[in-house]
């Protein structure tokens, strides 16, 4: 088999597959006669001819897939006009500080936003497969340590936690919501062209928190915020 052939069943395997493929499961398509540098050199290849085309092939945290380009956002809603649901800042500012900050207990989640953070949000992260309990601290009560999933990466389009948008402010609270919004951007950036996202304000149940709410991919919703108790 020459590489142009092995080009194309690397491509096809990718395109039939529900999932991203690693570099181990591609070479399994040849008996693996074929090294890993020899599929990440005919990846890189495949890659090169698909730029500039309604759909690119990706390099993810769990491994290769073909997506569709952001800016074929617009027409694809087209097929399927019902709107994504919202997801409200508060939850964003979740996510980020797991993100950053991971690991982390959601006492420590309470500290930096100063308030108490729900239950629904933490389960709700937990549905969509974005973060996951990774340990348990040792101290009194030994709470749970959250941390991102390879899911998230992959439905942020990164193949790294290094590769999260970097951010300018030092200060918690400042911080928290600078990463929201970073987060909140990129989810953006995946589904739709820049500036083109539908944006509300609303107001998050229980703690009368003004927040913007952001659309993302579907099986995500909103869980409330608590006012943070008094110790």
């Amino acid at each position: 088999m020459n590489t142009h052939e092995a080009k194309i069943v690397i491509e096809t395997a990718l395109l039939s597959a529900q999932q991203p493929l690693t570099v181990a499961e591609l070479r399994k398509l040849f008996d693996d006669e074929l090294g890993p540098d020899t599929i990440r050199t005919l990846l890189e290849d495949l890659r090169n001819d698909w730029q500039g085309r309604g759909v690119a092939l990706v390099p993810l945290a769990s491994g290769w897939r073909f997506q569709t380009a952001p800016g074929m956002a617009p027409f694809l809603e087209r097929l399927h006009p019902e709107k994504p649901p919202k997801y409200s800042r508060a939850v964003l500012e979740t996510l980020a500080i797991i993100a950053y900050r991971q690991p982390v207990t959601r006492g420590d989640i309470e500290e930096i936003r100063g308030v108490t953070v729900s239950a629904q949000i933490v389960k709700t992260l937990e549905e969509r497969g974005w973060i996951e309990v990774i340990g348990h601290k040792d101290v009194v009560g030994r709470p749970a340590l959250f941390g991102t999933t390879r899911r998230f990466l992959d439905d942020m389009g990164l193949r790294a936690l290094s590769e999260l948008p970097p951010l300018e402010s030092a200060e918690a609270p400042a911080a928290a919501a600078q990463a929201a919004e970073a987060l909140g951007q990129r989810l953006i950036e995946l589904e739709a062209p820049a500036g083109e996202a539908d944006t509300e304000i609303r107001t998050d149940i229980e703690t009368g928190e003004t927040a913007g709410a952001i659309d993302i991919p579907p099986d995500v919703h909103a869980g409330p915020d608590e006012p943070k108790r008094e110790s």
